[in-house]
């Protein structure tokens, strides 16, 4: 069984910063990228300095 957790996603959107919540299998690029198209569709495109932590 795989334990999800609450990750806080750090990322650059058309250069400005924003952040977003999601419940992800682990801390990697790849699911927060797969976590942000869910939430932004085709502009994940234009997404960069993607950063990932742990939420509090």
């Amino acid at each position: 069984m795989t334990q999800n957790i609450k990750y806080v996603i750090k990322y650059k959107l058309d250069g400005e910063q924003r952040f977003d919540f999601a419940v992800m299998p682990d801390n990697s690029e790849e699911q927060a990228r797969l976590a942000l198209q869910q939430i932004h569709g085709d502009d994940v495109a234009k997404i960069s300095d993607i950063k990932v932590s742990k939420a509090l």
